[in-house]
């Protein structure tokens, strides 16, 4: 072998001890002779990638970014007239705050309201033909399905990451009726307002807070329904109105039935009943199972929060109640969950 042979076996060698990637293709590399034909192929995607990619490129044009001047977050689009979820602590207290579009279009938005308790505000934006989000059903959502989280944390526009839904109803704030979705999908400053999405590319939640600890942050997301029936609200009345009934639960499964000898496998286990409560006025204790409100079956917490959701403070519903072997129906009278709002 020459000279120069010798020269390109040793960078070969020396190229491929590295992982360097030298492409083979019309013949040997050597002599300066064939020519180095760099393999060419697709990138290969998994099932998850490509949903994710999918996701993303269908919700994107509806994520903006939202400024209120002393800090910033992100939002969404639900109506192609321009209404835009967000939350509380991202506007502030100002009337009007701005919205960048993924076009990168600037747009001075009015505040419509706000619902501190829920963290959720309402911006409007002028003009009409708004690309939307799609709006899944909170109320159906499984620990370990997929969560994507949409937003612009640390500055960073139109951030994609992804996760699962990690649990659903967490308790964080006494005066969340129906408690936040856990996701580990990771959430920063700025994404707060910002869409938390399924696998289907549809809104599940809002995102609205991390808590940090030494093994990294968890985030939370206010369930899309609850955000919904605070838009609902404050775009028709102004004004927020959230019904308490006063207990904590735990769902019932055919396990869980078994296990505890329980006589129904689905329904809610009752836990805190807080004294003074309705719940506790109306005589529903600890170990209660709750299995029926008014004429719905109450399999799941689902089914209670949508039942409560349709009511006003001040109704009255019927509970049906099992109670060791017996059955028994209390009225309730639900309150009026305390909110703060800022009328404009």
């Amino acid at each position: 072998m020459d000279k120069r042979g010798n020269q390109v076996a040793t960078v070969v060698a020396a190229s491929l001890a590295l992982g360097v990637g030298f492409g083979v293709g019309q013949g040997l590399v050597g002599g300066g002779k064939a020519p180095v034909v760099w393999a060419q192929g697709s990138v290969a995607r998994n099932a998850e990638e490509q949903t994710t990619i999918r996701v993303a490129k269908q919700a994107l044009p509806a994520v903006v970014s939202v400024s209120s001047g002393r800090g910033g977050g992100s939002g969404v689009i639900i109506s192609s007239d321009g209404v835009v979820l967000t939350n509380a602590h991202v506007v502030g207290n100002r009337p009007e705050v701005q919205v960048w579009l993924a076009t990168g279009t600037s747009l001075t938005g009015r505040v419509v309201g706000r619902d501190r308790s829920a963290d959720i505000a309402v911006v409007k934006i002028p003009g009409k033909n708004y690309p939307k989000a799609a709006i899944a059903d909170s109320d159906r959502l499984e620990v370990g399905q997929a969560a994507i989280a949409i937003g612009n944390p640390l500055g960073l526009d139109r951030t994609v990451t992804t996760g699962v839904v990690s649990a659903v109803s967490r308790r964080l704030r006494r005066d969340n009726a129906d408690g936040f979705i856990q996701t580990d999908a990771a959430i920063n400053p700025g994404n707060s307002g910002g869409p938390l999405l399924d696998s289907q590319g549809r809104v599940i939640g809002i995102n609205t807070l991390i808590l940090n600890g030494p093994a990294g942050g968890l985030g939370f997301a206010v369930p899309i329904n609850v955000a919904r029936s605070v838009a609902d609200q404050l775009l028709t009345t102004g004004r927020v109105q959230r019904v308490l009934m006063g207990v904590s639960y735990t769902d019932v499964d055919p396990a869980m039935a078994a296990a505890f000898n329980l006589p129904v496998e689905q329904g809610l286990v009752v836990g805190e009943v807080p004294p003074g409560s309705p719940a506790y006025r109306a005589g529903i204790r600890e170990q209660d199972i709750i299995v029926q409100v008014d004429d719905t079956p109450v399999r799941a917490g689902g089914d209670l929060r949508r039942a409560l959701r349709a009511r006003k403070p001040g109704d009255t519903v019927a509970v049906t109640l099992r109670r060791g072997e017996r059955t028994r129906v209390v009225d309730v009278r639900l309150a009026s969950m305390p909110t703060e709002i800022d009328p404009e």
